[in-house]
Formats: C-alpha cells, structure tokens, sequence
C-alpha cells in the first residue's frame, strides 16, 4: 500500500510538473511556439519575450502553482510523510525542466530530448508546500536580486539558495526537518544544471542584463551619447 501511494504522487507530481504553463500561455496570447523564442524555455522569463509582461506574470504564476500542488498531492495521498513532500517537489523541477508533453527530437545527436524550462518559479512553489511562509523571505529577496543585480539567471539560481539557507536555519533553529534542506539543495542542483548555458555567458560577460541595473546601463549609455 505504501510503494503504491509513493508511486502515485511520483508519478502525478512528475506530470503536474510537465504541465507546460509557458508553450500554453503563448500560443493563446499571440500563437508563437515560446520554444523558437530567445533561450526556448518555457518559462515565465521566456513567455514575457514572446507575448509580453502579462504572459509572463500568468506564466510564472502558474508555474509556482505546480509546485504548490506537490503538497497537496501528498496531503491527499500520503499525508504526513516528509520524504514523500520532498520527493513529489524535487519531481515537479524536474517536469518543468524536461516535460513529457514537450519531446523533440535533436538534430546533431537524434536523440529524443525533453524541453521545459529552468526550474525556478516550481522550485518556490514547491518550498511553499514544505513551508508556506517561506514565500514571504524568498521572494522579495528574489526579485532584489532580480531588480539590483540584474541577470534573470541569478536570480532563478537565488531562489533555491535561499530556499536551502532558509530551510537550514529553520532546521537548526529546531523548527523543521533536514528534509527540507535537502529538497533546497536538489533543487539548486537542477536549476544550475538547466542554466548551464546562462552561467557560461555570465562568465564572459554576454548574459543579459535586466531590471534596474539595465534601466541605470541604458540612462548611462545616453548620457555618453550626448
């Protein structure tokens, strides 16, 4: 009975997660396919270049939602088990990240892959479910980084590395369990995996710039063509 209540939220958790917000929000906003867009992820930070701030806020929305969903499928399979919520979180970053209802086929290698997106807003929502408070640290420290340091990847990235030091003090404080400080660093692992290509253009300095840091480079950059 128990491997069958696992198995279930594995595997609802994993297709709840490939739901693929960002492909869908597009094609109804302008009928683009977001994956022929810039980075061709599927996620809010992607559908806002396709179709525009508000399929990005309504993606990335969703997208938290996916991972928000992970504790509900728990308390309604399992309820109580703290490594099935941990599990059923770490699986919905992986179906956005490579969504069943998202194959392609590679064309140097032939290969069947998945697509999806970077991980991030699944990532919070699935802290959320562990600990829906930690929202309320995350992401207004996320959109600081978003707004101050100004790289989308970054700030993806300091989702999960607060989410992690976050559930560490909790932990060490007595007030949750180590679990939880796993699911962080996994999922720290599974964004920084997808954002390989991003951290390879931060390290030469080809990363886009975005938020404030943008709007001050732009305003400097007229001032010096004056």
């Amino acid at each position: 009975m128990l491997f069958a209540e696992g198995l279930s939220v594995f595997i609802l958790a994993y297709l709840a997660g490939s739901i693929p917000f960002g492909y869908l929000v597009v094609r109804l906003f302008n009928g683009r396919d977001v994956r022929e867009v810039e980075s061709g992820r599927t996620g809010g930070t992607n559908a806002f270049r396709a179709a525009g701030l508000g399929a990005g806020i309504l993606t990335a929305v969703l997208d938290v939602l996916k991972g928000v969903a992970s504790g509900w499928l728990v308390a309604w399979l399992a309820p109580g088990n703290i490594w099935y919520q941990v599990a059923a979180a770490v699986l919905v970053v992986i179906g956005h990240n490579y969504s069943i209802f998202l194959p392609e086929r590679d064309v140097s290698t032939g290969r069947i892959r998945l697509r999806g997106g970077a991980g991030g807003a699944p990532a919070l929502g699935g802290s959320i479910a562990l600990w829906p408070s930690s929202g309320l640290i995350i992401l207004p420290l996320a959109i600081f980084v978003f707004l101050f340091i100004g790289y989308a990847s970054v700030t993806t990235i300091s989702i999960t590395v607060i989410s992690t030091a976050y559930f560490l003090y909790l932990t060490l404080a007595g007030l949750s369990p180590w679990a939880y400080v796993i699911y962080g660093v996994l999922a720290t692992v599974l964004v920084i995996w997808a954002l390989r290509p991003n951290l390879d253009r931060l390290r030469r300095g080809k990363e886009r710039v975005v938020g404030l840091r943008a709007y001050w480079m732009k305003k400097a950059a007229e001032k010096l063509g004056r």
